[in-house]
């Protein structure tokens, strides 16, 4: 059990600073003047990174060791919190949150296979508990922001150094097992045909905009599609795989999950503060405090629904969450569409992680941690980004039919779907009162709205799920598969 602990603390010092940032997005705005696409980007890039380490490691992990990637992991830690403590403009700051979440894909890439692999009988249970550890760490980030907000946003920052510390002396002496995948003599090729053609054509296109929207390389959607898709050939005749059909349905749901889970998580204390106002922020530590404590109790819940069924209600308690979210008004209110909310992302991702591992073992770490790298790829370069332009569009149409966009408008920021519209603070600090209120009110309407467009994606999730529901139901019920010796 030394070793699960060392795993939940690595993860609670993930989400400790992601925590922090989030609740500190709003004052880092103001500091460096951002546009809500500047935040997005900035937001969007501390999470999409973390695809490409999980990725990297993902192929390699069984070969290196997990105690190389942890070792990864906290040079990445280090580096970015100091990075982000030097930053004087928005350059600094998105690099020093590109690295720590190249830190964080490196932790979920050794922790994930880890405990599937300790607990390999009990998989959805386990890493459902091992997930308590993300909202966890949020709920400390956010208190801790909260108790000490008088202090500089430097001095707040800092303390991200302490769950780092910790759980690096906690990893160091840890002994790891051999991967269940290796154990059962699943060959290398065997592991790449579960994700198959299609499966590397989907996470090859999204990896490739990464990369063009870190070094500004300004391909576009069709041309990042495209080399993408002969990724996906190559790798496609080299396994001789498509991809398993019930695994890419899983895939393609991830980048709305991450973005109905991570994306509004990342942007809710800044959305709900024209309600709570200087408490926006408790309510993304209530919410996560919630989800801790559902988590680690998740073993009889998990058991009476199975890992599809919990999906099921999950979903759709999420859309109606978001939809009373974009409808309500009142602190009180709110407080109780931000609980709904809670309770239906709670068990998404980590359920969707056990039901990968319990269904598909010969894909190893690659399809455990595989589905978590497409998804906050979709959601860091696509989601979160989409987030912040259609706030901006929808903020600049309203100023201009109000006559006052022109005199506060600020530089257009390029996004993948064009280029969105800003604000420029100093603009605005000098309109006078009741325009600047106006300008106040046209924001806060529009943030309410985006959890509305929101409860689209859990939507499309709940369809899928049934889906799946459907398929395990014919086939007699849902059933974890085994890998015995030669499988």
């Amino acid at each position: 059990m030394k070793l699960f602990w060392a795993c939940f603390i690595a993860l609670v010092a993930t989400s400790f600073v992601f925590g922090i940032r989030s609740d500190l997005i709003g004052e880092l705005a103001v500091k460096f003047n951002l546009s809500e696409s500047d935040k997005g980007e900035i937001l969007g890039v501390g999470l999409w990174p973390f695809a490409l380490s999980i990725i990297a490691f993902s192929f390699v992990i069984d070969r290196i060791g997990y105690k190389t990637a942890a070792v990864f992991a906290m040079v990445c830690h280090f580096a970015a919190i100091g990075m982000t403590l030097m930053a004087k403009d928005k350059t600094l700051l998105y690099w020093g949150t590109f690295v720590v979440s190249l830190g964080n894909g490196t932790v979920e890439a050794f922790i994930n296979p880890v405990v599937a692999t300790v607990f390999r009988k009990d998989k959805a249970k386990w890493l459902n508990i091992l997930h308590a550890g993300w909202p966890a760490g949020i709920v400390l980030g956010v208190v801790f922001n909260k108790l000490f907000g008088g202090l500089d946003w430097t001095v707040r920052f800092g303390m991200c150094f302490v769950p780092v510390l910790v759980y690096t002396l906690m990893i160091l002496p840890r002994k790891f097992p051999v991967q269940e995948r290796v154990a059962a003599g699943v060959s290398y090729r065997e592991m790449l045909r579960e994700v198959g053609g299609i499966g590397f054509l989907i996470t090859g296109w999204l990896v490739v905009m990464g990369l063009s929207q870190m070094f500004n390389l300004g391909l576009g959607l069709w041309a990042c599609a495209g080399i993408g898709a002969v990724i996906g050939v190559a790798l496609g005749i080299y396994t001789g795989s498509v991809g398993n059909p019930l695994f890419l349905l899983v895939l393609v749901t991830m980048p709305f999950l991450a973005t109905t889970e991570l994306g509004t998580d990342t942007w809710l204390p800044d959305l709900l503060k024209p309600e709570l106002g200087v408490n926006a922020g408790l309510a993304l530590a209530w919410s996560a405090l919630l989800m801790t404590v559902l988590r680690a109790f998740a073993g009889p819940i998990v058991h009476r629904f199975s890992p599809v069924g919990l999906l099921v209600v999950s979903a759709a308690v999420a859309v109606i969450g978001l939809l009373v979210l974009g409808t309500v008004s009142g602190g009180v209110a709110v407080l109780l569409a931000v609980t709904l909310y809670a309770v239906g992302k709670t068990f998404l991702w980590s359920t969707t992680l056990g039901m990968v591992a319990e269904q598909f073992p010969k894909g190893g770490a690659l399809t455990l941690n595989g589905v978590s790298a497409v998804g906050v790829l979709g959601m860091g370069i696509l989601g979160s980004v989409a987030m912040g332009y259609f706030q901006d569009v929808k903020v600049a149409g309203d100023l201009k039919a109000a006559g006052i966009y022109e005199r506060v408008a600020g530089k257009p920021s390029p996004t993948f779907l064009g280029e969105a519209p800003s604000l420029d603070g100093a603009k605005v600090a000098e309109l006078p009162k009741a325009e600047a209120a106006k300008v106040e009110e046209i924001r806060a309407v529009h943030r309410k709205g985006s959890f509305i467009r929101q409860a689209a994606l859990p939507a499309f999730m709940l369809v899928c799920y049934l889906g799946l529901w459907g398929y395990f139901r014919a086939r007699g019920g849902y059933r974890p598969v085994e890998l015995g010796a030669g499988h």
